[in-house]
């Protein structure tokens, strides 16, 4: 497997739910966590970055110095610490996705999860339900991802933001936040998550591929079994097929020889 190629098996998330109060767990096994550790460096919270940040400035002069920086030297910090503050909530969404014409063979399949996504209407938030079938665990999370400029292709989607939930918060948040849902079947069939689609989109199955740079998302080459690459095709994102009816599913997959059962 290439090198720069994240393992969708992991997916971000963290090996237990956040509970309430508390920080997300990062215990779990070595299959879940030890992919967790990049995803929760990039999701801490706004008060810990700020109290780095405040130790730092502290370390490195006196008050009387503080007296003599200049408005320039001034804008340069605030302006470094938005940097930093961004690089550690937001990253990079690398990906590239390709239609497939059947299920992945059992025997290759290492995790399988339910996942409920809420497209919060209106914005572009999404609230996510994670269920590891073999265990009955799960783990909650709100997502923000800010697109990609329209027409730009590649395998860059954007910037993607994740704050995970208790429980508790999952089910007040999916009370109050509107919006249509959509639910699959992630398979990690490792460099690829498969997902399989169920409701109006059941016979789509789609597999995904994240990466670490553009040097590794150029070079991929996918497996045996792709009928076509997606990632330039936003019909088939999740923010439009929680919207896609059956008939317009149909279609779509026509235009790339696929049929649906």
């Amino acid at each position: 497997m290439p090198t720069g190629v994240l393992l969708r098996a992991a997916d971000g998330e963290p090996a237990r739910a956040a509970a309430p109060g508390g920080d997300a767990g990062a215990t779990g096994d070595s299959a879940r966590g030890k992919h967790d550790m990049g995803e929760h460096q990039a999701n801490r919270t706004a008060s810990d970055t700020g109290c780095g940040a405040e130790a730092l400035d502290s370390g490195r002069g006196t008050a009387a110095d503080s007296g003599h920086r200049t408005a320039a030297d001034s804008g340069h910090r605030a302006a470094a610490v938005k940097a930093d503050k961004a690089g550690k909530y937001a990253r990079v969404e690398r990906e590239r996705r390709f239609l497939l014409d059947r299920l992945p063979a059992p025997g290759a399949v290492t995790v399988a999860r339910r996942i409920t996504d809420r497209y919060v209407e209106g914005t572009r938030l999404r609230l996510r339900r994670v269920e590891w079938l073999d265990t009955g665990e799960c783990t909650y999370k709100l997502t923000q991802k800010v697109p990609a400029p329209p027409g730009e292709p590649g395998a860059v989607q954007g910037l993607i933001t994740n704050l995970y939930l208790s429980e508790q918060e999952y089910a007040r948040l999916r009370a109050a936040l509107p919006g249509p849902e959509l639910t699959k079947t992630r398979l990690s069939v490792p460099p690829l998550g498969v997902d399989v689609f169920e409701g109006p989109l059941l016979g789509l199955v789609l597999a995904e591929a994240e990466f670490e740079t553009a040097e590794d998302a150029e070079t991929f080459v996918p497996p045996p079994g792709c009928v076509a690459e997606l990632t330039d095709d936003r019909h088939f994102t999740g923010g439009r097929l929680v919207r896609t009816g059956r008939e317009e599913l149909r279609d779509g997959l026509a235009g790339y020889g696929v049929a649906l059962p």
